[in-house]
Formats: C-alpha cells, structure tokens, sequence
C-alpha cells in the first residue's frame, strides 16, 4: 500500500473544506431579531453550569465576530481553495423563540448573504439543521426534545429554510452528533432537566423524538428540491476491547451500540433488535405515534456523516484500569495512544476503522464533517507577518487524511472530508478560545481580549497545497 500514488485514492470530485458552527463564530447573539439559544446560557461549555441569562464570560456571545467578517473569513477559504464549506444556520436567528408562526426576515437574510458570498467563489454550503443550537424558549417551556411537540416546530423551521435556500444548498445535515443527546441532554438536546434526574425513559423518547423529526426533514427537503442530499451526522468513536476476555468484547459490543442506534435507525428506517433487551430491562417504552413508525422506514438518509476525533476503549471492570478522562463518551485509558493537550487520545487507524465500519454497515457514501486537532497555538512572527508554526496540527491531519485514503482503498466511497474549526473558535466542550483547531489563527483569547484579527498558520499553506493536488501531497 505505501508504494501507491497517493493521486489514485482521492476521487476527482471529493470535496475538501472546513467545518464550523454558528454558536461557535457567528457572535452576533443579540442583532436583528436573533432569539436566545441553549448556548448563550452555557458560559463554561457545553458539559458546564448553566445560567438564567447571558454573562459577560460567555464567548459565544461575541465569538469571532464572523456575522460582520463572513466575507473577509471566506476569501481565506477561497484562497485554500475549499469546495465545501460546512457551517451551521443559527435556528434562533430564524425563529427567536422556536415556536413562531413567522420567521425573523432580517435572520434570513444573513445567510442569503452568506450562500451568496460562497457562491462567488464556487464553495458549496454544506449546512447543518440543528447545531448545538435549540432556542433556549423551547428548552425552557417545553424540555426541549422531549417534548413531541418540537417536531412540528422543527418541521416549520426546516420547510422554511429548504424553500428559501433550495436554489443554494445541496447538502443538508439534520442534526449536529444527534447521540449526543445521551451525555449531553441540554447542549445537544434542549432538555433543561438535569441528566443526573433525567429518566431513561425520558431521554430515549427525547432520542425517539429527533429521529421522528430528522425522518420528516429528510421527507420535505426531497419533495422541496429533490436534488437535495439530506445527512445524518453521528458522533463517530470506534471501540476497543480492554483485553481477549470476552466480557471484555461484550461490553465493547454494548458501549458501540448505544452509538449505532442513531445511525440505525437513520439508514435503515427502523429500531434494530439489539435495542429491545436495553429497553426491556431499563422499563424503556417507547411512544410511537400514528405514522412514526412509516416515516422511519420510508424517508431515510442519502448519507452518512459524523466527526471523528478519537478512539474509546470498554472494560467489564473499568474501575481496574485508569479513565480515559479527556474522551467524550468516557471509557479507559488506551496505553497505545498519545493524547492531545485536552487529554483526548489519537488513533488516525481508528478513522480507517471507521470509514469501513459504516461502509460495510449500510452501504451508503460516507462524509467526514468534522476531524481535527485542538492546541494551544503560539503567535509568532514570521516572514510575511504573524503565524504560528503548527506542525504538530498538520502532523495529525496528514496522518488522519493518509488512513482516508487507505479506506478509499479499501473500497469506501467516502464523498468528502472538512476539517473542525477550520479557523479559531470557541470550543463547544470547554468554551475556551485557547483550544484552536483552525488553519487561521484569530486574535481572541479566554478573557474575552484581542483585536479579531486573522493570521495564517503554517498549515493554512498545507492544506491548500492538500486540496491543490487532491491529496498527492499527503
């Protein structure tokens, strides 16, 4: 395999980008009609205390200020040579509340600008529905998704953008690491109950809920364009067993499909058996209402996407072993990994795993929506000015993009890959701007300084060299 031109694994057409969010980098929270999201009240991030009010700590609320410095954010990436963009529609700029009966024309119209700026230099919108971004209204007077009735309000939101941007995007994802929602109820699902004092029941009907809407999105983007590519996006983390002992495999078995449940349902139309025994005995009784269970099976994905960031490893007895603290979903240390600054392990092979995984799986064109590295980057000056010389993040995307291509050999059609954060922003997990991922380095910092000035990094040059060659530079 290593003799292999690297030009031959990267199809012609594969989109290369960069991905972001809109609670992340808009800043913005308060103009021209923008509604309150789950977001301006979580200032210490998404796993951290929530407030009755937006504070002055919150970074979000400014973010990186790219609602009034879109154009100049998107001639870098024109420069780099995107074909994609992936980003987020701020649901709460459109319907303040979330449950109006009429949108919020001034939100509309900034992504009309928004597309339109794409547009100019031939990047396609990639867009995410439901980006960590519930109106905080619905949280607060509904629980969010687990309540039924936000599937009508999401329906509403949804028929509005499709039919307003149905001439600009093609590609659409529903909802952002839709099983999330089991560790982080309110950040990713809008339900203000605690997870400590949220049921099971509760939580999995919240899941049953946002499958139900994702289905009914997936249904009216088709009939509104049917040119639409309509996605789901999971948080995607292959598992490991600690050792051979087959209780071992076993709870590996189960920890993964807690994950493929989401991915399930959305490519293959229904509630796979392995779920029944989990909800058997956590007295688990899923509500289904007249034409959930026809919705399902008739209006799945066209394809699958999802982040990958890191590898987990599942033990019968994990209190034996030393936690994997810095993974997302938790899990014991991998003695065969190195971590990241933020504790998170890297396992380039394990994206290989995965590509082949979900290939093998369901047989559906797979895209890579978010994968990256967060660091705490050094300004420094160089010969044309401010940058930072980034090896280690480039280091780390080559060795993920080099395992793409061994699955694209593998015989995965993999349609595209954007990496996270594709400039400076603030951090979901920990809202912190000094965890960067980006190929532009932006002058703000965790108390709140700097001027937002932008500056390449190195890897700005090596990821436009990467997307130039399709990939032969790797």
């Amino acid at each position: 395999m290593k003799g292999l031109n690297t030009m031959t694994r990267f199809p012609k057409n594969f989109l290369w980008g960069g991905a972001t969010a809109a609670n992340q980098y808009e800043g913005a929270y308060n103009l021209d009609g923008k509604g309150l999201s789950v977001q301006d009240v979580t200032p210490k991030g998404g796993f951290g205390p929530v407030t009755e009010e937006p504070t002055p700590d919150n970074l979000k609320l400014e973010g990186i200020d790219f609602y009034h410095r879109y154009k100049e954010d998107i001639a870098l990436f024109a420069e780099m040579g995107f074909k994609v963009f992936r980003t987020s529609i701020a649901w709460s700029r459109i319907f303040p509340n979330g449950d109006e009966e009429t949108p919020n024309e001034k939100g509309l119209q900034f992504y009309d600008d928004l597309f339109d700026e794409l547009a100019k230099y031939g990047i396609e919108p990639l867009v995410t529905l439901s980006h960590y971004e519930t109106p905080l209204h619905l949280a607060r007077t509904y629980n969010g998704w687990t309540n039924r009735e936000l599937i009508g309000f999401y329906e509403r939101y949804v028929r509005t953008v499709f039919t307003r941007y149905k001439d600009k995007v093609k590609y659409w994802l529903t909802f952002n690491e839709v099983n999330s929602v089991l560790h982080a109820p309110f950040m990713s699902g809008g339900i203000a109950t605690p997870l400590e004092e949220l049921s099971k029941q509760d939580l999995y009907q919240a899941v049953h809920h946002e499958l139900v809407a994702s289905a009914l999105a997936t249904k009216v983007g088709h009939e509104i364009n049917p040119d639409f590519k309509i996605g789901c996006m999971v948080l995607a983390m292959p598992t490991y067993p600690m050792t051979p002992d087959p209780r071992d495999v076993l709870a590996t078995r189960q920890f993964s499909n807690q994950n493929y449940l989401f991915s399930d349902i959305h490519a293959r139309g229904k509630y796979p058996n392995y779920i029944t025994r989990f909800f058997k005995e956590n007295g688990i009784k899923i509500q289904f209402a007249d034409g959930d269970k026809e919705l399902l099976a008739h209006h799945t994905v066209d394809f699958i996407s999802f982040s990958y960031y890191m590898s987990t490893v599942q033990a019968h007895n994990p209190e034996a072993y030393s936690s994997g603290k810095g993974n997302i979903l938790g899990g014991v240390t991998n003695p065969y990994l190195e971590s990241s600054e933020w504790g998170w392990q890297i396992d380039p092979i394990g994206l290989r795993l995965v590509l082949n995984d979900f290939y093998d799986r369901y047989q559906l064109p797979l895209f890579i929506v978010e994968n990256g590295l967060g660091a705490k980057d050094v300004l420094v000056e160089g010969p044309n000015g401010p940058t930072v010389e980034d090896d280690y993040r480039i280091d780390y995307l080559r060795k993920h993009l080099e395992q793409v291509g061994e699955a694209l050999e593998d015989g995965v059609e993999v349609m595209g890959y954007t990496t996270w954060g594709c400039i400076d922003l603030v951090s979901a997990s920990t809202a912190e701007m000094s965890k960067r991922y980006g190929f532009i380095y932006v002058d703000r910092h965790d108390d709140g300084t700097g001027s937002l000035a932008r500056y390449k990094k190195k890897s700005f040059d090596w990821y436009k060299e990467v997307i130039e060659t399709n990939g032969a530079n790797i």
